[in-house]
């Protein structure tokens, strides 16, 4: 009688090897990650003042004048959200000119 081995499959030391490595990979990248967040919240919110700064156009295109506030936008229907992604509100002055405002 011949012993039957399955050699197609992996050994408990590769697996073991493998997990290492990922480990490893996943150690070196998140720092990189969280360092990168505000660099993204911030390049987010330049992207959302300028979006809010199109919408502040389309209202005063429907409505031949400039909203007071954000929130005057959020009700019409012309934007969602009221704050940019890193936390900081927006604001609109009198002439329609729309600003980030840290906190």
């Amino acid at each position: 009688m011949s012993l039957l081995r399955n050699e197609k499959g992996f050994t408990l030391i590769e697996m073991l090897i493998v997990l290492l490595v990922i480990t490893v990979l996943l150690f070196l990248m998140i720092p990189n990650i969280s360092q990168h967040t505000s660099t993204i919240n911030n390049k987010g919110c330049d992207a959302f003042v300028a979006m809010v700064q199109g919408q502040v156009q389309a209202y005063e295109m429907d409505h031949n004048a400039f909203p007071t506030s954000i929130s005057q936008l959020k009700d019409g229907g012309y934007v969602s959200k009221t704050s940019c992604p890193n936390g900081n509100s927006v604001s609109i002055d009198a002439s329609g000119n729309v600003t980030e405002v840290s906190k």
